[in-house]
């Protein structure tokens, strides 16, 4: 086919956007177009192919077999464009935009970003924390660290650490003559956000009833950063995830009076799209970050960085 007799790419870039969507409505939201608009260039696209790419129902849009057949080959084209554009107005320079969930960023990214900065001094680095999880299709982020179960199509994946916790204390909470604390003892002794569902998921790991916890007021906090901050501070006991408060536990300002973790469901992932995966400074601060975590899991002892 010559490049003269494609079809135009209004009506082509209309077609990708509402075959992803299953949807015209939302095809039109993406592109700032109207519904109006969207069906009429597909109409276009349609008339141009002699085939119909949608069968129209009453609240929705049905691909057609040679719609099936034209869809994923469309957005593949579109990722190449996208990557190609982006390639040829990048090199290893540039910002890099990093949307990560806040319990991860906070305490154990951030603590470490600085080491990229040395190590890639020519990239600048955008940390956003939002535990939502971002569109990169219209959201102008280069990777994303999730918390979650791994299966979100077209993005690159990287394990990283397993969702994982226990429960942290002061060292002043632990009894004074040394004797261990058994779990049933954390009932009866004061615990930050005691309604937390991992407070829960871990008694119920060891065969505790909560509903047997002496009911008393109780400090309810929103994050596992304030979280530990109050369990520093001596304010009571904290369900948190060690990974992430590796270093205070090392430095002796928490301890752990109970070996063992319990694991929740899902991980810490790294992602990116798939037309991303070769992004110079993407690939720079994925071998950096994998390093790290590489250099985290050799002096762990949680289990959290083997993949369940």
């Amino acid at each position: 086919m010559s490049r003269i007799s494609l079809p135009p790419l209004a009506a082509v870039r209309a077609f990708e956007a509402a075959a992803r969507h299953e949807s015209f409505t939302r095809a039109a939201d993406e592109l700032g177009m109207t519904q109006a608009a969207v069906s009429y260039q597909i109409r276009l696209l349609e008339e141009r192919l002699g085939a119909r790419l949608f069968l129209r129902k009453a609240r929705q849009v049905v691909l057609t077999d040679v719609g099936r057949r034209l869809s994923p080959v469309v957005t593949g084209a579109f990722d190449q464009l996208v990557a190609a554009f982006a390639n040829a107005s990048e090199d290893l320079g540039g910002v890099l935009r990093i949307s990560a969930v806040h319990s991860f960023a906070a305490l154990w990214l951030a603590p470490r970003l600085g080491g990229f900065q040395i190590a890639q001094p020519d990239i600048a680095v955008a940390l956003d924390t939002d535990n939502r999880i971002i569109d990169f299709a219209r959201e102008e982020f280069d990777c994303a660290i999730r918390s979650g179960d791994g299966e979100w199509p077209g993005l690159v994946r990287h394990f990283l650490f397993r969702v994982h916790f226990a429960p942290v204390c002061s060292p002043a909470l632990l009894p004074a003559d040394g004797m261990p604390l058994t779990p049933a003892d954390l009932l009866r002794q004061p615990r930050l956000s005691p309604e937390d569902v991992w407070w829960i998921d871990w008694f119920a790991a060891k065969g505790i009833d909560v509903a047997e916890a002496p009911h008393r007021p109780s400090i309810r906090l929103d994050s596992q950063a304030i979280e530990g901050a109050a369990a520093v501070a001596g304010q009571g006991f904290a369900i948190l995830a060690p990974a992430l408060w590796h270093a205070d536990i090392a430095a002796g300002r928490l301890v752990r009076p109970f070996d063992d973790v319990v694991f929740g469901g899902g991980a810490f992932w790294l992602v990116y799209p798939e037309y991303k995966r070769n992004t110079p400074k993407i690939r720079a601060f994925r071998d950096w970050l994998l390093a790290r975590v590489a250099e985290h899991a050799a002096i762990d002892d949680t289990g959290a960085f083997r993949p369940a």
